[in-house]
């Protein structure tokens, strides 16, 4: 009874209350996103006609686009806040996944991904930045964490609400499927008026800096780049998974939805009591864990595409994204917080801006990468993955030595905050 209690403790940290209600509205945007996103693979390629390689290339010029995008919002957000950003980017991204509905052929892929993916830019760094500056310093790994939540949540209940949902048969509902997320953008964005801007008074100076301030920062460019990697091998190879899935192992579209909502029930229910285990643990060996787990579920997947077929390849699949959750829990405890601890908070929209970069380019090349593989050699794919995801881990290891005292580990809840410098070097 004391283990129950002591679980459901976890699933109810004491944040601020700015930051459950920006929380809440990422819960229903979560939800869009779940019903369209693992879908759109399928759609451009089944639906549309679209080749493997070019819809790869739709989908990973969002990610493009807000390589490019991201960092210029990064310097709106240190001059108007993140709050104004992220409306912005809000609409950006209702207006691009709205426009799926109009797509028939290739050029009109890349523009509706296009402007989502100018949004897209623009979401992580406004959103993260009104996170780290709502929330405390020994509670950032919990805010970050419930985020996390949030946004499976959302995701697994639309994914399997759009398995439901969508049939590649009737086109149609895809069009249900697409307008839909576009309205849960417009409805996050009427949740920001219940968001404050942080005030500039928890800033730490108000000397001028920019971007070669936040690229000085060897340390803080180190944990960016191992994201990337992390990200492009990893977490990006969800996107792939999806059509891989269908055309090589006989799995549904129910099937799929199926799928991601296991993942994301994982992460909903493990995130937060993973969060408080590793509370004290050491941040970068909890990356090396990441890229042991990341790799295991990865080599696991052409076994169901070569051996396996319908209900036996989900049932051997759903143990893939079961443990890819996993691994996702270990990354939303340590990656944000980590990132927020050696930032500069004068030039907080800028360090999430490059943090954002380096998803952006994850998901960007890892869709890409993946698209062209699965063309010629499927099921190379995944083992190929594997090894670059276990490369990154032992990076972590090398790179923990570099990580400041302060930032080295996840804070203790009820731990008093730590001075933290602001790195350059």
């Amino acid at each position: 009874m004391r283990l129950l209690r002591t679980y459901l403790d976890t699933l109810n940290p004491p944040l601020p209350r700015a930051v459950r209600n920006l929380q809440a509205g990422a819960l229903v945007n979560a939800l869009g996103n779940g019903l369209a996103y693992p879908f759109l693979f399928i759609y451009l390629h089944n639906v549309r006609g679209f080749d493997l390689t070019t819809a790869g290339l739709i989908v990973g010029t969002s990610s493009a686009v807000g390589l490019v995008a991201g960092p210029v919002v990064g310097t709106l957000v240190d001059r108007v806040g993140g709050r104004l950003t992220l409306a912005g980017s809000l609409w950006l991204m209702a207006l691009g996944f709205g426009g799926y509905v109009f797509v028939h052929e290739p050029w009109q892929g890349f523009l509706a991904s296009a402007v989502a993916g100018a949004g897209n830019g623009g979401f992580w760094p406004s959103q993260s930045s009104l996170i780290a500056g709502l929330t405390p310093q020994e509670q950032r790994h919990q805010a970050f964490a419930m985020q996390r939540v949030m946004m499976n949540l959302g995701i697994g209940l639309g994914g399997l609400t759009g398995g439901l949902i969508a049939t590649t048969s009737d086109p149609g509902t895809f069009t249900i499927l697409f307008l839909a997320d576009a309205a849960t953008f417009v409805l996050y964005s009427l949740f920001l008026t219940r968001v404050p801007q942080p005030t500039p008074a928890a800033r730490e100076s108000s000397r001028p800096g920019g971007y070669g301030e936040v690229i000085r920062n060897r340390v803080f460019m180190g944990v960016v780049g191992l994201n990337f990697v992390f990200i492009a091998a990893g977490m990006a190879q969800l996107e792939t998974l999806p059509v891989y899935a269908k055309n090589e192992a006989g799995v549904t579209e129910r099937g799929i939805g199926l799928l991601f909502f296991l993942n994301t029930l994982v992460i909903v229910l493990a995130q937060l009591p993973v969060a408080r285990v590793l509370e004290g643990h050491r941040r970068m060996r909890t990356l090396a864990a990441l890229g042991v787990v990341w790799a295991a579920a990865l080599l696991i997947v052409p076994i169901a595409g070569i051996e396996l077929n319908g209900f036996a390849a989900v049932g051997l699949l759903a143990v893939t994204f079961c443990v890819i959750a996993v691994g996702e829990c270990l990354h939303g405890t340590v990656q944000a917080p980590l990132v927020a601890d050696l930032a500069d908070h004068r030039l907080i929209g800028r360090y999430m801006a490059a943090s954002a970069f380096s998803w952006g380019i994850g998901f960007t090349i890892g869709p890409a990468v993946g698209g062209i593989v699965l063309d010629h050699a499927p099921n190379l794919l995944w083992p190929a993955a594997a090894v670059v995801c276990l490369a990154a881990g032992a990076t972590a290891l090398a790179l923990e030595r570099s990580i400041p005292s302060y930032a080295r580990t996840t804070p203790t809840r009820g731990e008093p905050a730590l001075a933290t410098a602001s790195p350059t070097a």
